[in-house]
């Protein structure tokens, strides 16, 4: 029975068979859900005549005519090149970081800056006293001995106790060990100490400075003003760096230098300044450096800033260190120390400086837009201030501590680092020529401290614009001058140039701000991308996403032909080795399941019978010899 089930008319069978072929042929031609493409000729066909990219259409309309597809080929491709080239240019402005400079005027209460004022000249602090003295005395020797000239001493007290004694022997060892000499400009040999007068300009003069192995070298100077000032000035550093405690030199004398203080009508008090000592400058005052109170200026105006009148006649001062009469002053933020080297300027005796500031302030961006520091913090350098961090601060810090690397001690401008002490030659024999070889490489750029410390982020400057008159006037400084000793209990002698007045005040309510906005954000680099492929193509987004598919299905057909490749390779691979006897075990197990029914019916269905009219007239023996088979 299972036998004749397998069998079945050949007029049936070829109807089957044309119904599955056409039922395949359906299946084929209705769209599924993925869609690849037999080769990569049929899938650049397709895209070629339904992109919406113009210029690819011509590719496939014009394949009769070579000369037409060669042109059009040449000329998409070369668009392609030069659109991707304009590609490169804006992808490498975009990553150069380009900023906007913004310029805003703001109309606000303008903040108050700190005012740092100084006396301009060191004064003869109590606790070293005798040894300035001493170095006074040292001083008029040597410019005796270089320049025949007698300098004038103040008759003073020159009676000294015995350590007072053992600590000038000191000092007159030190001074010998660093002379102030005279050298050819030539050779800088030495000049002999009993050799006959020249002319002075065949000289420079300067002092010596040696090693502790003995390696000197002569610290020379053009103006002998300048040299003998500079070598003064060291020896006066030893002096100050031999006084254990700092607050020795903290004598503070603000009435008899501020005769009068005003801020916006209003009377200053000594809650208004700090006090502060600079080596060279001698007593600072800070006005309005308290950044819990600080002083804020509603209106621009002479009558609404800060007007000093201060008294500038020199008493018991040191004229070697300072050599001009007057005041320093300088305006700077507030938590800013005052560098009075970089930024200060002096003010004239008998003349009123009337100041104007504009304000300003500048906001940098950081990251990859510029090499700015928010607070320092990223900076490879200690901030030795008690302050917030600046340019100054960090190349000031940067020094100092290279100072302390290299010379084992700290210099005396500067703050000290935790664990090192001042220079001074009593204990560091050799500082100051380690001092001025590290000067020279710190000058140039040899320690690296200009490269290591950058600008903030955000700084706050105040463009400065100075007013002189004569004050008081002729007629008016008798009066003035009488009112201000009955004030101060002050006797002034020099009338003319024993006092100065100050004005410091805002010039305008407006202040400027620069700021900076990146110029190529990614915004901007989609439009310039768009714009450029809008050009050469006349395209949008959806171009660009039928470009993508092109390339997703030329690596589909790549992994399918890959994939048919290898499975054709195993197909053609050598047959295994035969069978030997010792398999037919196998063999003979496996013969009852080719013998099964439904193994037998595929076999019936697909080998090719003997057509049915050519088996009929067998008539009765048909079932004869089925039912033998």
């Amino acid at each position: 029975g299972s036998v004749k089930a397998g069998k079945m008319p050949e007029g049936e069978k070829m109807r089957q068979c044309k119904q599955e072929e056409e039922q395949q042929q359906k299946e084929e031609e209705r769209e599924g859900l993925i869609e690849f493409y037999s080769s990569y000729q049929e899938l650049f066909q397709f895209f070629c005549s339904n992109t919406t990219i113009h210029g690819a259409i011509r590719l496939v309309c014009s394949k009769k005519n070579k000369m037409k597809t060669a042109f059009w080929s040449v000329l998409f491709f070369l668009t392609f090149g030069l659109m991707y080239w304009q590609f490169g240019i804006l992808y490498r402005e975009y990553f150069s970081y380009p900023v906007n400079l913004n310029l805003n005027l703001n109309s606000d209460r303008l903040t108050f800056p700190a005012v740092t004022l100084c006396t301009l000249n060191p004064y003869r602090y109590s606790a070293i006293r005798k040894q300035l003295d001493k170095l006074d005395q040292i001083t008029h020797q040597t410019l005796l001995d270089l320049y025949d000239y007698n300098m004038s001493l103040p008759q003073r007290d020159w009676s000294t106790s015995s350590t007072q004694k053992r600590s000038t022997r000191s000092l007159l060892h030190h001074v010998q060990r660093h002379p102030l000499r005279r050298q050819k400009r030539d050779n800088l040999v030495n000049l002999p100490e009993n050799s006959p007068s020249v002319d002075k300009n065949d000289w420079k003069i300067g002092f010596v400075l040696c090693s502790e192995n003995n390696d000197c070298f002569h610290q020379a100077y053009s103006s002998g003003v300048d040299a003998v000032r500079e070598w003064y000035s060291f020896h006066y550093i030893n002096i100050l760096a031999q006084v254990p405690d700092a607050k020795a030199l903290d004598e503070s004398d603000f009435e008899n230098f501020i005769y009068a203080c005003r801020f916006n009508e209003a009377t200053c008090d000594k809650a208004n300044y700090t006090h502060f000592h600079h080596p060279l400058y001698g007593n600072c005052y800070t006005f309005n450096d308290n950044s819990s109170s600080v002083w804020t200026s509603s209106l621009p105006g002479i009558n609404n800033g800060l007007s000093l009148v201060v008294r500038t006649e020199q008493n018991d001062f040191i004229p070697l260190l300072s050599t001009v009469t007057g005041a320093r002053v300088m305006v700077h933020d507030q938590n800013e120390p005052a560098f009075m080297d970089d930024g200060g300027f002096n003010v004239r005796p008998g003349i009123e400086t009337s100041i104007s500031m504009r304000k300003e302030m500048t906001v940098r961006l950081g990251g990859s837009y510029s090499d700015c520091t928010e607070d320092g913090s990223d900076v490879p350098v200690q901030n030795l201030y008690s302050s917030r961090y600046t340019e100054q601060v960090c190349i000031r810090s940067c020094f100092q501590l290279n100072m302390v690397e290299r010379c084992g001690c700290a210099y005396y401008f500067y703050p000290l680092p935790d664990g090192a002490e001042y220079c001074d030659y009593t204990k560091h024999t050799a500082w100051g020529y380690c001092y001025y070889k590290l000067l020279a490489e710190f000058k140039a750029d040899v320690l690296g401290c200009f490269h290591k410390c950058r600008k903030p982020c955000k700084m706050t400057e105040y463009q400065l614009s100075a007013g002189y008159s004569r004050w008081p006037s002729a007629v008016s400084e008798d009066w003035v001058f009488y009112m201000l000793s009955q004030q101060n209990k002050y006797n002034i002698t020099s009338k003319r140039n024993g006092v100065a007045k100050v004005n410091i005040f805002f010039e305008e309510w407006n202040y400027k701000t620069n700021g900076e906005s990146p110029a190529f954000t990614v915004v901007t680099l989609l439009s310039q991308l768009g714009n450029q492929w809008s050009l050469w193509f006349g395209s949008s987004v959806l171009s660009v996403m039928e470009l993508a598919e092109l390339v997703l299905d030329f690596i589909a057909i790549t992994f399918i032909l890959a994939f048919r490749w290898f499975r054709t390779q195993q197909k053609q691979s050598p047959p295994g080795p035969p069978l030997h006897s010792q398999d037919n075990t196998a063999f003979q197990d496996e013969a009852p399941a080719l013998s099964a029914p439904h193994r037998f019916t595929v076999e019936a269905v697909v080998t090719t019978l003997p057509s049915y009219n050519s088996l009929e007239p067998r008539g009765p023996s048909r079932d004869g010899e089925v039912g033998h088979e």
